[in-house]
């Protein structure tokens, strides 16, 4: 069987759970065109309608139009993948998606025999093994290797004798990780765990290896890239692991929400038991390094993600921060004509959840408004989910209480210093419109990523006061006061500071304006990719015979200059080291 990738001009493949009806997406380099040829690996995003981080890589893609695209896209739901995709640039010459919401293997499915049961149990007990190894720093790099060994030994036997997914989910699989589980030297929170925990931590496991059984890593899929660029961590990464490690395809990885990170706070205490959460949490540590192991380079949003990275064993030589663009011109006229904001008033912005700490934000007002009666607190922002909901109810209740209606001189009667709205209504109909309406813009989070409310009020020229969580005080960079979280009486004086000193106000304002359109832009993100896939294509090239139109090679296609083995900086080596390293 001949597995050499295909260059004819005319090929189309057919896409896996993909193609809207009617359409067609064609593959292979355009004449005169793209510089590289680049598979997006999304998970939960772009390119559908509802997607996360949809924005950035739809602008990275477009920004790249020099560039050719084909999208890997897994699905988290079935509702996202009956919204359909977005409407795609030319540069996308093919998209391909798969499900990680159903356990159905795509027909196909397959009844493994008595040999591929026995290297099925070998594998994933190796990989149950590295899950219960005792985390030890000096045999650290043997469980990692464990660990990756099985992941690919995994992978191949699903290339091998086709999907996975009944296998993990298999009695075999069960009774394999439960061995693991109470076999010497085994944590003893593993050897805790109960058969109700084993079947929970294996339908866990099968969820998180169904990218192993996908049929995209042959070289008219995967192999045929020139680099593989994962948006995120944890699964979206694992087809890039695959192509490198078939048909040595580099990888990129850009995580602006470390995946791990994530996955620590959603498994907490209330959420499972001691065991499940040992187990799922060595599970996503090691893929994580696995991951940073063999990355090309990782392109972190900020250098919080960054540290995470490098604890997880990352090389710092190989790790780049790139901020995330953001879209500048909607701001730029607020950012211009700074004196529209009302002088009194501080302005919330975001969506209201628990860990925006709504709460110490109202209990910090009660404190501004004893020494600046005429101050206004406007919360603008939609509750996130039923969670959301209820905490926004719990926000209301807490403001009628603090500040009970109210007259004096500085507000009609019946009125509330605290004012919740949404971005639609009459009071800001537009997101600029809302920026513009506070001389201060205050962040209260206990928990944070990278806040890009902050960043869009820095383009529009507003004085930030801000908790110290996250990426925080790396994206103010002294243009703004930050206090630390949970601090009422912190937050209250900082706000009061800036309320009484309007020319302070201004500077900080200006100076953040000034270092959001350095920094934070859409173009500054697009060049730094540019830049980065070229580096990587340069100095990672994915060797590959060259065929004519009929699928024959051309062995004299690729000429020699093509590769330098040496330096011309550095002393020549022999000839006979030359025309070995040229074979």
């Amino acid at each position: 069987m001949d597995n050499r990738p295909s260059r004819h001009p005319l090929v189309r493949l057919r896409s896996s759970r993909c193609e809207p009806p009617g359409r067609r997406w064609p593959t292979g380099r355009k004449i005169g065109g793209a510089h590289v040829r680049a598979a997006l690996l999304t998970e939960g995003g772009y390119p559908y309608v509802d997607g996360d981080a949809g924005l950035w890589c739809d602008r990275l893609v477009r920004g790249l139009d020099r560039h050719e695209f084909d999208l890997y896209a897994l699905s988290r739901s079935r509702r996202q993948e009956e919204r359909g995709l977005l409407p795609l640039p030319p540069q996308v010459t093919r998209v391909r998606t798969a499900p990680l919401w159903t356990a159905q293997d795509d027909g196909r499915a397959v009844a493994y025999g008595r040999r591929a049961r026995g290297r099925f149990a070998e594998h994933y007990g190796e990989l149950a093994g590295a899950l219960c190894a005792t985390p030890d720093t000096s045999v650290g790099d043997a469980v990692a290797d464990r660990f990756a060994n099985a992941l690919y030994g995994l992978a191949g036997l699903a290339r091998e004798h086709g999907g996975l997914g009944a296998a993990l989910r298999s009695d075999i699989a069960v009774r394999t990780l439960e061995r693991a589980c109470r076999a010497s030297g085994a944590p003893r929170t593993a050897r805790g765990a109960r058969v109700a925990d084993l079947l929970t931590v294996t339908a866990h496991l099968e969820r998180a290896l169904r990218p192993l059984s996908l049929d995209w890593y042959g070289d008219d899929a995967l192999g045929a890239a020139d680099l593989c660029h994962a948006t995120s961590g944890g699964p979206a990464a694992l087809p890039g692991l695959l192509a490198r490690h078939f048909s040595g395809v580099p990888l990129l990885v850009t995580e602006y929400d470390v995946r791990l990170r994530s996955h620590y706070l959603t498994l907490g205490p209330d959420a499972a038991a001691p065991a499940v959460r040992a187990l799922l949490a060595a599970f996503h540590g090691r893929l994580a390094t696995e991951v940073y192991r063999r990355a090309e380079l990782l392109t972190p949003g900020n250098a919080h993600a960054r540290r995470w990275q490098q604890r997880c064993g990352a090389d710092r030589a190989r790790i780049r921060t790139v901020y995330p663009g953001m879209e500048a011109a909607r701001f730029a006229e607020v950012g211009e004509s700074p004196d529209r904001a009302a002088p009194d008033t501080l302005l919330w912005v975001g969506r209201v959840e628990p860990d925006k700490d709504l709460v110490a934000l109202l209990h910090a007002f009660a404190e501004v408004r004893k020494e600046e009666p005429r101050a206004r607190l406007r919360v603008v922002g939609a509750p996130n989910g039923p969670d959301g909901a209820a905490y926004l109810g719990q926000c209301r209740a807490l403001a009628a209480q603090l500040f009970p209606d109210e007259a004096d001189g500085a507000h009609a009667v019946g009125s509330n210093p605290v004012s919740f709205e949404e971005i639609g209504g009459p009071e800001a109909p537009t997101l600029p419109d809302a920026y513009a309406a506070g001389a201060i813009v205050v962040l209260s989070s206990v928990v944070e990523g990278f806040p890009t409310g902050l960043i869009e009020a820095m383009f529009c020229g507003r004085a930030t006061v801000s908790t110290d969580v996250g990426a925080v005080v790396e994206v103010i960079g002294g243009t703004g006061l930050v206090v630390p979280p949970r601090n009422p009486r912190a937050l209250a004086d900082a706000c009061v500071a800036l309320l009484r000193d309007p020319e302070r106000r201004a500077r900080l304002g200006a100076a953040a304006r000034a270092r959001a359109l350095e920094l934070f832009t859409v173009e500054q993100n697009i060049a730094a990719f540019h830049g980065i896939y070229l580096e990587i294509v340069s100095h990672c090239p994915v060797r590959r015979d060259v065929l004519d139109a009929a699928g024959a090679p051309l062995p004299f296609a690729a000429p020699a200059e093509s590769h330098v083995p040496a330096h011309w900086s550095k002393p020549h080596a022999p000839a006979w080291a030359t025309t070995e390293a040229t074979r």
